[in-house]
Formats: C-alpha cells, structure tokens, sequence
C-alpha cells in the first residue's frame, strides 16, 4: 500500500503545498500548459500578489486559467473583463443574474445552482446578486480589467 502524501513542491517554485483536500476558496489553482495544475495557497486579491502572479506565469501567456471559488452576499459593485480568454462561471449555490455588456447592450443571464455560463473574451460582465451564494471561476486571468459599475 502506497502511503498518501499530504504536500507536494508546487511546480516552478520548490515550495511545498497541498496535494490532498484544500478549500478552493483560499487555495487557488493556476492550470498550466500540459494539463499543469499549481495550488495556489493563501492568495491574496492585493495588486502586488496579482502581479506577482501574473509574472510567476507570464511563460503560460493568454494559456494559463485561474481556478478560484466566491461567495458573493451582494451585486457586484464593479465591471470586469478577460482580454485573454473566455471566463467560465458555474453557480455552485444562491441565484444571481450575470450581465454581459456587448454589442451596444446589455444581456442578463439569470443563473440557479449548477448551472454555467462563459463570459466571451473582452465582455464587459458583472452580477446581481438576488441570494447569496458562491460560484466557481476558471478566469484567463492575464490583463483582466476592472471599472465602477
């Protein structure tokens, strides 16, 4: 019987991190040319951690994907957008409308849990959020942008 190991060294780093169960929301995944998957522990929304991210991975360029889990408890107060790729966003629990801004207007996609959407690249998107829940993320997350809603 082969013993379960509980850490591993993450990939490019030579630092130790999860290779059993983790919460995705505190632990997020960069998924990586060559079916890569790099557990990504205690990251941090701060402009410093995204760009030490992004540089961390800048050899994976519009390739490389963000895996992360949120809940949200109110609409979002902001528009986002991927210039490096289709978002997919899958509603793990609660309801929420997401809205894509294209085309000179805007479509709303009411969303229950278990159900998915992507977000085209370079769609402006953001979310009402009519019960509180959390979704699951796989984000090109390379240049995304962000402005007031």
């Amino acid at each position: 019987m082969v013993p379960e190991r509980t850490d591993h060294v993450i990939a490019g780093t030579g630092e130790e991190g999860p290779s059993g169960a983790f919460d995705l929301a505190t632990t997020h995944v960069h998924l990586g040319p060559g079916g890569r998957a790099t557990p990504l522990p205690d990251f941090a929304w701060t402009p410093e951690h995204l760009d030490a991210y992004e540089r961390r991975f800048a050899a994976d360029g519009d390739d490389g994907r963000l895996v992360t889990t949120f809940r949200s408890e109110t609409s979002w107060p902001t528009w986002e957008r991927h210039p490096a790729g289709e978002e997919v966003v899958v509603l793990l629990s609660g309801r929420i409308d997401l809205i894509q801004r294209a085309g000179g207007g805007e479509r709303r996609i009411p969303l229950r849990p278990g159900q998915a959407v992507v977000n085209p690249t370079g769609v402006w998107h953001t979310a009402d959020v009519h019960e509180p829940g959390e979704a699951l993320f796989i984000t090109p997350g390379r240049g995304t942008e962000h402005m007031p809603r």
